[in-house]
């Protein structure tokens, strides 16, 4: 690891201002992803400016009734939160999901949906990865790409983003707030990562020098009635081969409203859109529960070797959602 400079913010505007728009500068948090890189060498920044100490460690309601997380809230905090569990319980069972208890004492919300791809290739030096050397190739499309991208790829990328949390807070509409040198700004998470095409270098939106401040969920009552589920090669700490962060509501035997969202299997937390729209006033049965899968599965563009994540993202959506009727009718 070469030398770099270690600066602590004062508060939010100073952090901001120790940052400026110095791309060899980073923010510091827990740590977890970036010291990992900087050792390894994929990260070579000129200087950190820590960020653990700004009052941004809070959680508390929104005047709307969603909840409002702040950037350095810790993921076992987040995930032990009495309103998290209560209201948006897929949110804490995706961050118990993630990393082991040690990594969740340190990692924090901003940081995690911030953190890299695990892709082998972009954090082996010794290979082409155009995420870390645009315009290198993109050797896992010939290469170990098992357990990489089906959906959203190019030909350019075919990584995965590897966030659990930001799978649940994909599904529940989640904005992102920040603050830059003009001041603070906000964008739904939605369009806060960027789609592949030829740029993947470029993984979100957030301007150049932002601090994530926080992360407000809004109101969302079919929150309360959601589970994520993870499927991974070991039952021990791993990143995720196929995810799903589901919620629902059934009336009378129809959905009245489904929340979808894929995780491992694109670049970015995956909204399920053509599956929702497939469901929402249909009957919450098994076989309109596979039919809205295929329906969004059909878009899936699979590699040799990792054709299996359709067949096992369209088991994890039945499964799912079959459970969550099943106790809706309770």
């Amino acid at each position: 690891m070469r030398e770099f400079g270690y600066l602590r913010a004062p508060d939010v505007t100073g952090a901001v201002a120790l940052h400026g728009a110095d791309g060899g500068t980073r923010f510091l948090a827990g740590g977890t992803n970036l010291v990992d890189l900087m050792k390894a060498g994929v990260e070579r920044p000129e200087r950190l400016v820590d960020v653990t100490g700004l009052p941004l460690g809070g959680i508390e309601p929104t005047a709307e009734g969603g909840l409002r997380i702040g950037a350095t809230v810790s993921n076992s905090d987040l995930a032990a939160h009495p309103q998290v569990r209560r209201k948006y319980p897929a949110l804490s069972q995706a961050v118990l999901a993630g990393a082991s208890g040690q990594l969740r004492n340190m990692a924090t919300v901003g940081g995690n949906l911030l953190q890299r791809t695990r892709c082998a290739y972009f954090t082996d030096l010794a290979q082409p990865c155009n995420k870390r050397t645009p315009g290198s190739g993109c050797p896992a499309l010939r290469g170990e790409h098992r357990n990489h991208a089906i959906l959203g790829a190019t030909e350019h990328c075919v990584a995965v983003h590897p966030s659990d949390l930001g799978v649940a807070l994909a599904a529940f509409d989640a904005v992102v707030s920040y603050e830059t040198l003009d001041g603070p700004g906000e964008m739904p998470l939605a369009d806060f990562y960027l789609p592949v095409a030829d740029t993947p270098h470029e993984e979100t939106a957030l301007p150049t020098g932002a601090l994530i401040t926080g992360v407000t969920l809004p109101p969302a009552p079919v929150a309360a009635h959601s589970r994520y589920r993870k499927v991974r090669e070991r039952a021990s700490y791993a990143f995720a081969i196929g995810s799903l962060a589901a919620a629902l509501d059934v009336r009378d035997g129809l959905v009245h409203e489904v929340r979808l969202a894929f995780g491992a299997v694109a670049s970015r937390p995956w909204r399920a859109h053509a599956a929702e729209r497939a469901l929402t006033g249909g009957p919450a049965s098994a076989e309109a529960f596979a039919a809205a899968a295929d329906a969004e599965l059909a878009a899936a563009e699979p590699l040799p070797h990792n054709g299996y994540k359709v067949t096992l993202m369209h088991n994890l959506v039945v499964a799912v959602l079959t459970e969550l009727a099943a106790e809706a009718g309770r």
